[in-house]
């Protein structure tokens, strides 16, 4: 069984998607006290929540794939778009799994990141990255993929995808999963009709409720408030999540019901993201912390069939 180490674990869900490939998950690093919480309800190993800048190498295990959803705050649309120039470090912090790669040498290496990545700094910024990685003898692919055209989620959410091979054989076998028909809907995901607890309701006396009222009309669709606006999804998907959907007003995903305009609550994001029925949630975090962690996890359909492609490769180039 081939063995895995995830740096920047968050709940886990790139881990996830590589165990049901048939993947074995044998280290995991997570710094968020809250997102280790999460993580430690739903895998079987014990984590390590030290700063990765802590983890010395030869505190590893031995592992044949390093799995990474690096810090993307720093790329990202939503966020300021520093990269490498990031005052809080955290576009720098891939020079740490760049390092963990010169002393360990996995032999495949995973990375997920936002879509931006790729233009950030005029492709300045995934140029470095690119060329480290080439310059350790990785082979690389990269892909941006959206998990509605490629996970069955429908949910517009882009994010590029990096896979690098030390051995070229294997490489060559490795193609990423083509695009497949999007047959599950909003409504298999959120119960419209369920009355859910009424926190999650804006009532009559709130700010925006009128704005709402009068925007917000179809019972088939996801909205999203917009600060000042609302924003429908015409095409029945919900809009990307996102990690600061929680703290306010701004990007909040919406839907109307027979109950009143509501939130979508922690555990349908969860879904949306493809976490299925058997993932839990610590009744000891805020919901605040498990919309950060919702937003800022991956598609696990989709991360599964990249995982599966990278089997394929290698089973391919064993027989």
């Amino acid at each position: 069984m081939f063995s895995c180490a995830s740096f920047f674990a968050g709940v886990g869900g790139i881990d996830l998607g590589f165990k049901q490939a048939g993947f074995h998950v044998v280290y995991a690093n997570e710094n968020s006290k809250k997102a280790s919480l999460t993580f430690e309800k739903n895998h079987g190993i014990e984590l390590d929540t030290r700063d990765i800048r802590d983890v010395k190498s030869e505190e590893i295990p031995d592992f044949d794939i390093l799995l990474a959803g690096f810090p993307c705050q720093a790329f990202s649309v939503a966020g300021y778009r520093q990269g490498f120039d990031d005052e809080k470090d955290r576009g720098n912090l891939f020079f740490e799994l760049e390092r963990i790669m010169t002393e360990k040498r996995p032999s495949i290496v995973f990375l997920e990141n936002v879509k931006n990545l790729v233009g950030h700094d005029k492709g300045r910024t995934f140029s470095v990255i690119r060329h480290s990685l080439e310059d350790l003898g990785y082979d690389i692919h990269h892909m941006v993929m959206n998990a509605c055209d490629y996970g069955n989620i429908p949910q517009n959410r882009e994010r590029i995808y990096i896979v690098g091979f030390l051995n070229r054989d294997v490489s060559t076998c490795f193609q990423f999963p083509d695009e497949i028909e999007l047959t599950t809907t909003i409504g298999e995901i959120f119960n419209f009709n369920e009355r859910v607890d009424d926190r999650y309701y804006y009532r009559e006396d709130s700010n925006m409720y009128n704005d709402l009222k009068r925007d917000i009309t179809s019972v088939e669709t996801v909205y999203q408030w917009r600060r000042k606006y609302v924003r429908e999804n015409k095409s029945r998907l919900c809009p990307t999540l996102t990690a600061n959907m929680g703290t306010g007003g701004h990007n909040v995903p919406l839907i109307l019901t027979p109950h009143g305009i509501r939130k979508l609550t922690p555990l349908e994001c969860f879904r949306i993201q493809g976490f299925d029925r058997t993932f839990k949630l610590p009744e000891n975090v805020a919901n605040s912390h498990l919309y950060k962690q919702a937003g800022n996890s991956v598609v696990v359909p989709v991360i599964r069939r990249i995982a599966d492609s990278i089997m394929s490769a290698i089973t391919q180039k064993d027989s």
